[in-house]
């Protein structure tokens, strides 16, 4: 029998995904499965974005430049000016998702071997993505006790070692919800030009910030232009996941036709997706306002009412729509599989992602679930007492 690759082999498993199965299984015995596993949010998606679509005029659903249509790219670049973000569209690639803007940046800047740092837990593709270009992870651990902020610099710093070709960061962060104090990314700015590292920056989230100001861009820290590689993504902003279209944004001309070879390689972004996304960047501000609007009674539901739980600790995102909790359990892993196959309360159960996969460091994450809170309020309060009523009888719990 022919053998399977060393990387195939070494390709990790989805904790958001891997569970699919057992939730199916729960349906099927007549369980409801609230799903907060993935970051597939109920809110629609902009008008403007399926009117697009509905009313498109083509014949034909034709290739797009392997950069993405040059609209679009015109249409990013006024997007992030209105951030603070100033990029020509030369400097904007159109990927599929965001996730092959961070392949792309993968292979295009590291060589099989080198090492990228990641303040964990982090996004879990992020470990497929580096195994895919045989990149290897570093992790620096933050601590729930701290938040999930940024660890000090001198702890990240003294992973740098003559591999270290790039650190990267999740901001506002997946999956702890975490958003970088311009402080902390000034340290990080210091330790990248230290070193003459790249910079690889997921800003997905970046319209989903809770506090007073917006996020900082690292494309608007000074002296940067030839480090950053900056990862987006329609997914999230305006809940198009399915449209699976992103973009890669970078100022160095070299990382930019490296990308633009691999870019060339898979043709072109899908067709569809950029018809969708670019008319959603005439979506009002007041879509936005409102989303977040609804975050917010959602963050604060999962977290008064997880804080109520005896022996569970949870910090307060600040951004995107996700929450790091750790509960008095002996095993995510164990726990999140026995919800769905073992537990209802009134044929109900509550489907949550192992936050073990989150983190390169073996054995860490063992007693915290990732919990995203992208169902209505009511749902997120049943789900918030399912879970204390599963913590009751769970043979594992502590």
């Amino acid at each position: 029998m022919p053998r399977i690759s060393t990387k195939g082999q070494a390709m990790p498993d989805s904790p958001i995904r891997k569970l699919a199965p057992f939730a199916v299984a729960a349906k099927a015995a007549g369980k409801r499965v609230l799903h907060l596993n993935i970051g597939q949010p109920d809110i629609a998606t902009p008008d403007v974005a399926l009117d697009a679509v509905k009313g498109m005029d083509r014949s034909v659903i034709e290739y797009s430049p392997s950069d993405g249509f040059a609209t679009y790219r015109e249409g990013l670049a006024e997007y992030y000016a209105s951030v603070d973000v100033h990029v020509a569209p030369e400097q904007v690639i159109v990927t599929t998702g965001g996730s092959e803007a961070l392949v792309f940046a993968f292979q295009a800047c590291l060589e099989p071997g080198d090492e990228v740092i990641i303040p964990e837990p982090f996004y879990a593709n992020y470990n497929g993505f580096a195994t895919m270009a045989g990149v290897k992870v570093v992790p620096v651990a933050s601590s729930i006790e701290e938040g999930f902020a940024l660890p000090p610099v001198d702890d990240i710093a003294a992973k740098v070692t003559s591999r270290t070709r790039a650190i990267l960061i999740c901001n506002p962060g997946n999956p702890t919800g975490y958003v970088y104090t311009d402080e902390e990314l000034a340290a990080i700015r210091t330790l990248v030009l230290e070193h003459d590292l790249y910079l690889f920056a997921d800003e997905v989230y970046r319209e989903f910030c809770y506090g007073d100001k917006p996020p900082t861009s690292v494309l608007s820290l000074e002296g940067l232009d030839e480090h950053v590689v900056l990862m987006d993504s329609v997914s999230k902003r305006y809940s198009m996941c399915g449209a699976r279209v992103g973009a890669l944004v970078t100022r160095n001309a070299q990382v930019h036709q490296a990308c633009m070879r691999f870019a060339m390689a898979r043709l072109s972004p899908p067709t569809l997706g950029q018809i969708a996304g670019e008319a959603a960047l005439r979506t009002p501000r007041s879509y936005f306002e409102d989303v977040k609007s609804a975050y917010v009674e959602r963050r604060d539901a999962l977290v008064e009412g997880l804080r109520a739980i005896p022996g569970v600790a949870v910090p307060t995102p600040g951004g995107a729509f996700y929450a790091v909790a750790r509960l008095p359990i002996d095993s995510s892993d164990a726990f999140c599989e026995w919800m769905l196959s073992e537990f209802h309360l009134d044929g109900e159960t509550v489907m949550m992602a192992p936050a073990t996969g989150f983190y390169a460091t073996p054995g860490a994450g063992q007693d915290e679930v990732r919990i995203a809170y992208v169902l209505e309020t009511m749902a997120i309060r049943r789900a918030v007492a399912i879970i204390a009523a599963a913590l009751q009888e769970y043979p594992g719990s502590r």
